[in-house]
């Protein structure tokens, strides 16, 4: 699942030279602390809190029977940008990308893409298991590679394309052997794969007009990006919660009694305090290691987070369904394999 608070860097997206920092793998005084290396410190730290994320969203909103996820995507976007303007006052971060008018009017189309992409996984995650959830976003990769082909008339060889094929099969089966299949929530699932592969093939072609607008005329580091992406959205998401009629239900303490829980409201506050802090964790691993491992982890993360999910929300399932789930995660993981071949083969020539 994609956040409120994270730039999602998708595995279509991460090239060769994206993480050129790993070629300055220095040393970390925390790592050295913990006695580990700075390379899997920063792995698990990537991977607790992208995994942790999945698991505290769908908690909030399943667990408690809170019926407002416009309202709590809110309430995380609020919080980060708190976060975001507190590290950058702490000296903790570079400076910000000041709100100008012109940047913010660059910015909005990506922004509508974004706030589609981390609403629509919001409404998906109440319906959907957490299993399925992470099958299904694979098939985002499906229609990026589609885009990329389309738009930037890209070429993939035929392992990535069987793989992609596979996640398709494996969403399909899972759905289909799904005992909580429901359209509504496989409708949101869908759109959501639309808007991240939207958000992550727009987002490329726009970096570069971005920068034009930027004050060091260069494109929007990660923060920027988080801090811009999450301030904007706090109009658009209020006007959802207008549409979606959740003023009126968070104002009835009968209908959305998880307000006035404890530990609702502790596992909401936590859930947008990860959230900002996979954006730390991803620059650090990134820092650290290639793309290539990077995105590897990614998608291995996806295989531990689907058993939680089963396990600790005791998600209903049966044996072709499982099967379905583990065939997709597999799949994505030999995708990032497959789709690093043709750069390994171009670097060795």
């Amino acid at each position: 699942m994609r956040t409120a608070a994270r730039v999602p860097q998708h595995p279509l997206d991460v090239e060769k030279g994206v993480g050129k920092a790993e070629q300055q793998q220095g040393r970390s005084p925390l790592a050295e602390a913990c006695g580990v290396s700075a390379v899997l410190l920063s792995g698990l730290c990537y991977a607790a809190s992208s995994g942790c994320l999945t698991l505290l969203n769908k908690h909030a909103l399943d667990g408690f029977g809170f019926r407002a996820p416009n309202a709590l995507l809110c309430f995380q976007c609020v919080l980060t940008v708190i976060l975001v303007k507190a590290c950058e006052m702490m000296g903790l971060i570079k400076q910000l990308q000041p709100v100008k008018r012109d940047l913010v009017l660059v910015w909005l189309p990506v922004n509508l893409l974004f706030v589609g992409m981390i609403g629509s996984s919001f409404y998906a995650l109440q319906n959907v298991g957490v299993g399925m959830v992470t099958v299904w976003k694979n098939l985002s990769n499906v229609v990026t590679a589609i885009g990329d082909i389309v738009i930037y008339k890209k070429s993939y060889n035929w392992p990535v394309w069987a793989t992609l094929l596979i996640m398709l099969a494996s969403a399909m089966v899972g759905a289909s052997t799904d005992v909580r299949f429901t359209w509504s929530g496989y409708g949101w699932q869908m759109a959501n794969c639309l808007f991240t592969s939207s958000y992550a093939l727009y987002l490329r072609s726009v970096m570069d007009k971005v920068a034009e607008h930027t004050t060091n005329k260069q494109r929007m580091d990660e923060f920027s990006m988080v801090f811009y992406n999450n301030l904007l959205s706090i109009p658009c998401i209020m006007i959802l919660m207008y549409i979606f009629g959740e003023y009126n239900a968070i104002a009835n303490p009968t209908n959305q009694a998880a307000l006035h829980n404890p530990l609702f409201q502790l596992v909401a506050g936590l859930s947008g305090i990860i959230g900002f802090a996979i954006s730390f964790s991803s620059l650090w691993f990134l820092s650290q290691t290639t793309a290539t491992i990077y995105s590897l982890v990614g998608a291995l993360n996806k295989i531990p987070v689907a058993i939680f999910g089963l396990v600790i929300f005791r998600e209903p399932t049966n044996p072709k369904n499982l099967a379905s789930i583990i065939l997709g995660l597999l799949a994505g993981v030999m995708f990032v394999r497959a789709k690093q071949q043709p750069q390994r083969a171009t670097a060795i020539k």
